[in-house]
């Protein structure tokens, strides 16, 4: 008998660096080499080396974190906000302007609230199961929200009352070796960060979990916990570095932290870590970090050039910089974020460098690792549950069993509150379609976005491709003087491209849609400042306009009068852009709820194996929800310049949060399947008159704008979660059970 033979898994994969860092260093190498030939002023001095190790903390010590969330097959979107949020309430708590606490009791209290941070995280997707990007990107912007609030829109300086405390601010300066501290205390992070995950049982079970978490559970793992750790550590970690730049900067601005989540999570992809959890390392992120610092540096930075200035007739060579435009360095930054998870499924788990490394020596290649879609599956919905209750419920039963039934209430009793707080504003018919006039512009989005959600998918750009499509139709009018037919044309190619663009990274690469569509969000958005260089355009022809006027303007502009009487008073407050969102949304919803393609939606997205062996095409499905949604955001940005007669780069701002809290309002299903028009259509009635009724001015009193902001945020959550536990998991029906079972019958026997 022969004796059996076993084959040898080759070498485990080292624990704290591997090849991946020391490719990273070569690229680091090489990059900074290209820097100083570009730009030898600035990268060819010590100066700027220190800068970017010195930059490169702060970013490097939140990445440490968030390798932790992301080994665990997790994210953390709010980790920016988490930054400039706890920057700016040290500085409220510090500063003498305001509270002028003491550095240590302000210090503290900001510890604790980065703590009271993550737990909310972690207990949010953890114990009451929210998607972790809905969870953390409601959080970003609700922390966002906090910190426009906080500092009104200002920036709070404290440097006098800074020296009283030299200990803790010399955290931000350089120390008598000529480094900064913050190097220091980067390094320290790091190096506790690699060991803890490498070496001991909290990085075990991060591995694990990431891994499979139903086999860690299996395995004795409180799985629930580790998630939670990771969520607190990456808040803790964004706490230090917000301190730490406090003690530098002695002050904050509001922009504290804008953007700084897309350049943490590209900074731990880019260091090897997978965004399908389970794998990654602490030492690679931080070279990720400094990855991206350097390059961001180099784009900011830009390069010497030469110009000739003519004077008194005599041509004068004057030294410049030539630097990107506005907007340029966040389209690069998305981009880097889309590129860096395409690293795992086509160079990591193919093996392309051990293969090359193989064929060069003449060996046999390396197998490659399973190779799948990256696209994270959550619990499917339960929307065939409430249809039956809908089916077998009578009268008033039937209508409250429907899932879009919650907005229509709300929506009738939001209506019925601003008519009582304010009667002569409300029913003034101008203000009543005034009110109508916000509205169309979320309805329109939330229209596309009903189909996205309905197919299982999500989509965060819709606000950045408003923002794209009104630039581009701007520009176009303003800039190159074309006619609003060119510029409505071209509008909607920008648009619909990066509809396009969402759509082959999804279905095409298969990535997770809420990263395809975070980088179009900052890709988008970048461009459209990019266009206009960062200013507001406005002044062009009254024709365009007409796309956001009322119908009795059009009729005017075409020399059409209407006599006196009805008809003339509704075409007076009755907008072009309310009729065309009506008609797209009728449409629309007959399409999904009465045609064969609408349940192709639905059940693509709640059960996408399943529909996929039922013969429906899932990809075209969902190539065409995100291009409906696309074209949706589109038509909404060109209103939003016929409206305005202008164009900001910053509008639609928070609209994807607007929309996305609408349809989930409106009934419809955060991890796919389910979806009505009418109910998304109410919810973003729900959001339009919340805002509405927060800026009423009320014997006085009105709710700053920033504020606004962190109660949709808080909508949001609540709407996820009574989708979650209301909707899907029957709590209220369970609970109604559970209680007749307690209940005495009646029926007792004595022995």
């Amino acid at each position: 008998m022969e004796p059996a033979t076993t084959t040898s898994l080759g070498r485990a994969p080292p624990q704290l660096v591997g090849g991946w860092e020391a490719g990273l260093l070569v690229f680091l190498a090489l990059l900074y080499f290209g820097g100083a030939i570009v730009n030898p002023a600035f990268f060819g001095s010590t100066e700027a080396l220190h800068a970017l190790l010195r930059d490169t903390s702060r970013v490097g010590i939140i990445a440490v974190g968030m390798t932790f969330v992301i080994v665990n097959r997790d994210l953390d979107l709010s980790v920016g906000s988490t930054y400039g949020l706890i920057a700016v309430v040290f500085a409220r708590l510090f500063a003498p302007s305001f509270l002028d606490f003491g550095v240590i009791q302000s210090a503290i209290l900001c510890v604790l609230l980065g703590t009271a941070i993550g737990l909310i995280n972690g207990v949010l997707v953890t114990v009451l199961k929210v998607p972790a990007f809905i969870a953390t990107l409601t959080i970003l912007f609700i922390g966002r929200g906090f910190v426009l609030a906080l500092t009104h829109g200002q920036a709070i300086y404290y440097s006098d009352k800074a020296k009283d405390h030299p200990l803790f601010f010399h955290l931000g300066e350089t120390n008598i070796l000529g480094f900064n501290n913050q190097i220091a205390i980067f390094f320290l992070i790091a190096m506790v960060g690699a060991y803890v995950l490498a070496k001991t049982r909290w990085g075990y079970e991060t591995f694990a979990t990431g891994g499979n978490e139903q086999a860690a559970a299996y395995a004795g793992i409180r799985t629930r916990w580790v998630r939670i750790r990771a969520y607190l550590l990456s808040s803790l970690c964004a706490t230090l570095a917000a301190l730490l730049s406090a003690a530098q900067d002695k002050g904050v601005t509001p922009l504290y932290g804008v953007s700084w989540e897309l350049t943490v999570i590209a900074s731990v992809v880019i260091g090897g870590a997978s965004i399908l959890g389970g794998r990654g390392r602490v030492i690679g992120s931080c070279l990720g970090a400094a990855v991206v610092v350097l390059i961001d540096k180099v784009l900011r930075e830009g390069w010497p050039i030469t110009r000739i200035v003519v004077i008194d007739g005599e041509n004068v060579s004057v030294g410049a910089k030539f630097t990107l435009p506005a907007g340029a360095v966040l389209v690069f930054l998305g981009l880097l974020l889309v590129i860096a998870v395409l690293i795992e499924p086509f160079l990591i788990r193919r093996q392309v460098a051990a293969r090359l490394w193989a064929w060069l020596r003449g060996r046999s290649p390396p197998p490659a690792y399973e190779i799948g879609g990256v696209a994270m599956e959550g619990v499917q919905t339960k929307g065939a549950m409430a249809a039956d209750m809908a089916l077998s419920a009578t009268g008033l039963g039937k209508f409250l069993a429907r899932r879009d039934a919650l907005a229509i209430i709300l929506t009738v009793v939001l209506w019925l509150t601003g008519l009582v707080l304010r009667p002569d504003y409300w029913w003034n018919l101008p203000n009543t379609f005034a009110i109508l006039l916000n509205y169309t512009e979320l309805a329109l989005i939330t229209v596309g976005l009903t189909y996205v959600i309905a197919a299982g998918d999500i989509d965060l750009s819709v606000g950045a491709v408003l923002a794209l499509a009104g630039s581009t139709a701007a520009y176009f009018l303003k800039v190159l003087g074309a006619d609003p037919l060119t510029a409505v044309t071209m509008g909607l190619f920008a648009g619909m491209t990066a509809g396009a663009v969402n759509a082959m990274v999804v279905v095409g690469f298969k990535l997770p849609a809420f990263i395809a569509t975070l980088g179009m969000f900052y890709i988008a958005r970048g461009l459209a400042a990019w266009f206009v260089a960062g200013q507001q355009l406005t002044g062009w022809p009254e024709g365009y306009n007409l796309f956001g006027r009322k119908v009795n303007d059009v009729l005017l502009h075409f020399g059409l009068a209407l006599p006196p009487g009805i008809i003339r008073s509704v075409a007076e407050v009755v907008s072009v852009q309310t009729i065309w969102m009506f008609f797209v949304a009728v449409i629309a919803g007959i399409v999904l709820a009465y045609t064969p393609f609408g349940l192709k939606v639905c059940a693509a997205g709640g059960n996408v194996r399943a529909a996929a062996y039922a013969g429906i095409n899932t990809n075209r499905v969902r190539i065409i929800a995100l291009m409906l949604s696309a074209l949706c955001a589109t038509m909404a940005g060109i209103i939003n310049v016929a409206y305005f007669r202008s164009f900001n780069p910053v509008a639609g701002q928070f609209r994807e949060l607007d929309a996305i809290a609408s349809v989930i309002i409106g009934g419809g299903s955060i991890f796919g399947g389910y979806g009505t028009m009418v109910g998304s259509l109410a919810g973003a009635a729900v959001i339009t008159l919340v805002r509405a009724l927060l800026q009423l001015n009320v014997q006085g009193f009105s709710m700053p704008q920033h504020w606004i902001n962190v109660f949709i945020g808080v909508i949001l959550i609540v709407a996820v979660l009574i989708d979650i536990w209301v909707r899907q998991a029957n709590i209220f029906g369970r609970l109604r059970t559970r209680l007749r079972r307690g209940a005495p019958t009646g029926d007792s026997s004595h022995g």
